[in-house]
């Protein structure tokens, strides 16, 4: 019999597996069963999974230049030749969580110059708009333990334009458009091969794999498919005791045992990549090939590149005797005009160090069969759990890619700085490396499996981002959440002076403050009961608090600065370099993050002190600190009550003050900061309520931002702890709700509209300083990069606001209601508000009524090619006037919080998607 199985994917949707025996049905939520025994420890279902990063080649860890000019020191050209140090890179990559082996696809058309082995991009100095990938690459599904997952590739058959690529995006400026893989014409005729790759894992060490090759093109087509595996290079950089070198051996299919290449490592044990068909296994070693790159002797006679050599150009680069530790399995299909062909292979740990002899033939035939099966089906049984019912089936699939794009952007991130800082034995790093970039954190080191903002564009972590994936990771696996949250708080990575690392090009660039607004949704997200984490997270987050009112806090006054928090340049300067005149720029967001962070520390202490008296004094301190800060930012003038909004303040030596006037997300921000005490919370916590109290009859001055009271739908009193008082919440509101400043069609832009007729301008030391509405990637080069804080839509904050909105909400319940949009004479509730800007955010990536997504724009083939218009991209921002993606496009990261907005609006409106 056959079972045939739908998913998303395009065209590919059917794939068919014969004879499935019923006992092999999957069991009820099966994949949950898989997550309780990873958490347990029962089984490590987690040690295997896509942490092979897209991109090594350009990165802070592998830069060892006098100047930090990482995308020159290793280009994409050096990527196919040269051993990395620290990680490894690929495509459709799959490691161990230690990166001991790297398993991934190569592959070739016969015309380009090189394998594809990596996705080809632009570095920040080639790409008009920043670094930016070349290529069109999507993560279609990813169970929380890898269980199941699936890749997909668009690989043209024409020659590969590299050099057309660089060239012209070079002649390309700030006001031009990228020029992108498209655009080349290659995809024309659709002469291209829609490459798949499956993964389902029979145990937590062995996968069974399938690539699917379909030729979309109308000529009959050959195509090289080289599934490859190595080790990463740990013998190479002169470590005292890490000279010893694993092994690889390759043989062909024969006496009933298919080809295959097996390794062998004294840690990790034997491991198998055995395939079905006739391939020839060709084996090099992954060291770097010194002799092409600098003219000098290598370590090998059959380098990193050896294979790529071979298969390319003939060269007798492959090691006869099939050893070594890089090695794939050559594979040549001829397809035929708008066939496909597939390839099995099984790749399994198969016996504890020190292996010993020849592992069996791997089962590639009915029990393969039955393990893709099942898991497929297991994977739709625990999506059905997940995502609504009430879900459109456009929805489900938009929750499913963006949840399968944060599962395949967990990424193995090795580096340990102050080796970096130092170089290994035998090298001499240039002398301004000790002083330059992250001298100042040479204690953090890095050896674990992260999520990352994106694993091309940003194949490192974010602080603020990570953050924000661990709302939406706690959806599917909250485990994982939990643990992601508490990493970057780790002794090993939280500076001695309590900062957090902000991301590798720059530790100590600072992020906005959310790993506890982040710990407590992860936290409620899990039910409620895991008090042992918050306590683990807010003995850490106390030593970081304190560094920001040492450090952020200059004046003393309860407003802070910050830089750039994660905002580029949203304002008329560079907030992260020294100001244009003497004097401390006071932030409105900068004092937001920190006003949320203190009510955020003061829930985490409220559900900690129920469990644990001696949590009252925290939290009674967090609570007193809330009002300082959110008082001082009406005293110290960041509140402009004519054009009631929140403006950053230059504070200049004389003591005078320069207005910042810019309606941009940095006014808004302070929505997010409030907070409710029901009066079981202070019945419980009677310290708390009496010095709330006191508070109110001593100190009448923060009555604004702690008085609001009210009966709650319980018929119990409530106090509002709010940054925006029920006053100016609707003046700032009104602002916010305007379709002529921050509300789009899509969500809230970035900067008011009104800076498009209206740019603000002003003059500091002699020179102009000014900030204008665009709504796409910004002409302004000012913070480096692409300044794309100018106008778009971004979703974090966003998400952020929209949950700020629920806050008020659950306070105000039905008695609020404000205009919206602003002027239009329809006054809604805020709940109704947050539902509506969830829908507009949603409505990004879903199709319309023309049945077009947003997200593409103008280019017809992701609009109308049934190949390509159900595979969705998650662009790091959108366009402020009509939603097209910008930015990266696999920020899988914190865009695929559109997830966590499909959940939620559909939990709410139960079976009506109207």
């Amino acid at each position: 019999m056959a079972a045939v199985v739908k998913y998303p994917g395009g065209t590919e949707d059917r794939h068919v597996i014969t004879d499935v025996p019923p006992s092999h049905a999957p069991a009820p939520d099966a994949e949950r069963l898989r997550l309780a025994q990873a958490d347990s420890g029962e089984q490590d279902w987690r040690a295997w999974g896509p942490y092979l990063s897209e991109r090594a080649w350009g990165t802070v860890r592998e830069d060892y230049s006098e100047h930090g000019t990482a995308w020159d020191y290793f280009p994409h050209d050096h990527a196919r030749s040269r051993a990395y140090r620290w990680s490894e890179d690929g495509m459709a990559g799959v490691c161990d969580d230690r990166q001991t082996f790297c398993f991934a696809l190569a592959l070739w058309n016969g015309r380009d110059p090189i394998l594809k082995e990596r996705m080809f991009g632009l570095g920040g100095d080639g790409g008009n708009h920043g670094e930016d990938a070349k290529e069109y690459w999507w993560y279609l599904d990813s169970t929380p333990t890898h269980s199941w997952m699936r890749w997909r590739y668009h690989y043209p058959q024409a020659a590969f334009p590299y050099d057309e690529l660089v060239a012209v995006n070079a002649l390309r400026g700030r006001d031009d458009t990228e020029y992108e893989l498209v655009d080349t014409g290659i995809f024309d005729d659709d002469r291209y091969w829609a490459v798949t790759v499956d993964y389902a894992k029979a145990s937590p060490t062995d996968m069974c794999i399938v690539v699917t090759v379909a030729n979309r093109g109308d000529t009959d087509e050959r195509l090289h498919v080289l599934p490859s595996l190595w080790f990463r290079n740990t013998w190479a950089w002169g470590l005292p005791g890490g000279d010893r070198v694993p092994r690889l051996v390759g043989s062909a299919a024969g006496d009933g045992v298919g080809a295959r290449l097996v390794g062998e490592h004294w840690v990790l044990g034997q491991i198998l990549l055995e395939g079905d068909g006739d391939p020839v296994p060709l084996l090099c070693d992954n060291d770097t090939n010194a002799e092409r790159l600098w003219g000098l002797p290598g370590r090998s006679p059959y380098p990193k590149d050896g294979i790529n050599d071979h298969v390319v150009n003939g060269a007798a680069t492959v090691n006869p005797d099939r050893e070594g530790t890089k090695g794939a399995l050559h594979y040549v299909l001829d397809v035929p005009a708008g066939g496909h062909r597939q390839i099995r292979l099984r790749l399994t740990r198969t016996a504890p160090p020190p292996g010993g002899t020849p592992p069996p033939a791997a089962d590639l035939a009915a029990g393969f069969d039955a393990v893709v099966w099942a898991r497929r089906a297991e994977a739709n049984r625990f999506f059905d759990g997940v995502i609504p019912a009430a879900a459109t089936a456009d929805e489900a699939l938009v929750a499913r890619q963006a949840i399968a794009g944060l599962m395949w952007g967990k990424q193995f991130y090795h580096f340990d700085v102050k080796r970096w800082l130092e170089g290994d034995p035998g090298s001499t790093p240039p002398a301004g490396r000790r002083h330059g970039r992250n001298s100042h954190w040479w204690h953090m080191t890095s050896f674990d499996v992260i999520s990352m903002p994106d694993p091309w564009e940003y194949p490192w972590y974010a602080a603020w981002d990570l953050a924000f994936h661990c709302v939406s990771i706690a959806r599917v696996d909250p485990g994982f959440a939990k643990s992601q949250v508490l990493l970057l708080l780790r002794e090993w990575y939280l500076h001695p002076n309590g900062q957090i690392p902000a991301y590798e090009w720059a530790f100590g660039d600072v992020n906005p403050p959310v790993h506890a607004w982040a710990a407590l949704k992860v936290f409620e997200i899990d039910g409620s009961r895991d008090h042992e984490f918050l306590a683990r997270v807010m003995h850490k987050l106390l030593l970081n608090f304190t560094w920001w009112v040492n450090r952020k806090d200059t004046g003393g006054n309860n407003v802070f600065e910050g830089g750039f928090l994660g905002l580029d340049n949203v304002g008329p300067f560079d907030r992260s370099a020294a100001l244009p005149v003497a004097g401390t720029l006071e932030q409105s967001d900068g004092t937001g993050w920190m006003a949320m962070y203190a009510l955020n520390l003061l829930d985490i202490a409220v559900v900690l002190a129920e469990q644990d008296r001696t949590w009252v004094d925290t939290a009674t301190k967090f609570f007193e600190h809330f009002a300082y800060i959110a008082a001082a930012a009406y005293d110290q003038g960041l509140w402009d009550d004519e054009d009631a909004f929140f403006y950053d303040v230059l504070r200049l030596a004389d003591g005078s003050q320069v207005p910042l006037k810019v309606r941009s997300v940095v006014g808004l921000l302070p929505l997010a900061a409030t907070t409710r005490l029901t009066a079981r919370t202070l019945r419980r916590l009677p310290e708390l309520g009496a010095r709330l109290r006191w508070f109110l009859t001593h100190r009448p001055e923060y009555a604004d931002v702690i008085g609001a009271r009210r009966i709650g739908p319980d018929g119990r009193q409530q106090r509002l702890l709010t940054m925006v008082g029920p006053e100016k919440i609707v003046r700032l509101l009104a602002r916010m709700l305007d379709t002529e400043e921050f509300l789009s069609e899509y969500g809230l832009r970035t900067l008011s509209r009104a800076h498009l007729d209206k740019p603000f301008a002003v003059t500091l030391g002699g020179q102009e300083f000014s900030v204008g509405y665009e709504p796409a990637e910004s002409t302004s080069g000012l913070f480096g990069g692409n300044s794309n804080w100018r106008g778009p839509i971004w979703m974090p904050t966003n998400f952020l606001l929209i949950s700020a909105l629920r806050d008020y909400a659950a306070f105000f319940g039905d008695d609020l209601q404000v205009e919206y949009p602003t002027r239009s004479g329809v006054k809604r509730t805020l709940d109704e508000i947050a539902d509506d800007l969830s829908t507009r955010l949603i409505s990004l990536f879903t199709r319309d009524g023309w049945g077009r997504r947003p997200i593409y724009g103008a280019a017809q083939l992701f609009q109308t090619h049934p190949d390509w218009r159900d595979l969705i991209s998650f662009p790091e921002y959108f366009h402020g006037d009509n939603g097209a993606g910008l930015g990266a496009w696999h920020q899988t990261g914190w865009t695929a919080l559109v997830a966590d907005l499909i959940l939620t609006l559909r939990h709410r409106r139960g079976a009506d998607p109207a």
